[in-house]
């Protein structure tokens, strides 16, 4: 079985699914939800679901002798990031080659890199005219949202949809599509 972290800084929708979804399976199990924030919700709706969590720094993050004993510790072997805001250093990367994945609220290579999250993802969608927008699923590289792509869903727009409609309608993809990709990425993984 396939014992994963999962990576937040925020609310914790995503995580919050990912745990349920996974509670049956044989295939994976969260084991442990990590933020950069001690605020993040997420971390409140991991507690009540049994799931340990751990608050790191952004330099224990960049710190492999905090990191990777940390993840040890849980017997991670694959990583989701789930609305992880910071940069994922070169080390973790180099530890889980093809083993940590992200979620990005856009049709990527569209809107991507630094500073490309949450509302400010939605803003530019609008501010370009696009008239579909969606989430993809990619493997985690050195290049911001550069990473492989896994998977892609999209949504029609409409001229009157605000950024925040447009919000509401990427998120329902990330609730319908981001748990059975990672399954499915899970259950391609080489023993």
């Amino acid at each position: 079985m396939t014992r994963f972290a999962i990576f937040v800084s925020g609310s914790g929708t995503n995580c919050e699914q990912l745990i349920r979804h996974f509670e049956q399976s044989e295939l994976g199990r969260p084991v442990v939800v990590v933020s950069n924030r001690s605020d993040a919700y997420a971390l409140v709706r991991a507690q009540r679901l049994g799931v340990p969590t751990r608050v790191v720094t952004k330099a224990e993050l960049q710190d492999a002798d905090v990191m990777l004993p940390l993840l040890e510790e849980y017997g991670v072997d694959f990583i989701v990031l789930a609305g992880f805001l910071l940069m994922i250093p070169s080390y973790l990367i180099a530890a889980f080659p093809r083993r940590m994945i992200n979620l990005h609220p856009a049709l990527l290579p569209k809107h991507g890199g630094r500073g490309m999250w949450g509302h400010h993802v939605h803003e530019a969608v609008k501010a370009a005219g696009d008239t579909e927008t969606g989430m993809t699923v990619h493997y985690v590289s050195e290049v911001c949202d550069g990473g492989e792509m896994i998977a892609q869903f999209s949504v029609a727009l409409s001229a009157e949809d605000t950024p925040e409609d447009i919000a509401r309608k990427e998120h329902e993809l990330e609730m319908a599509h981001f748990p059975s990709v990672v399954e499915q990425v899970i259950a391609a993984l080489p023993d």
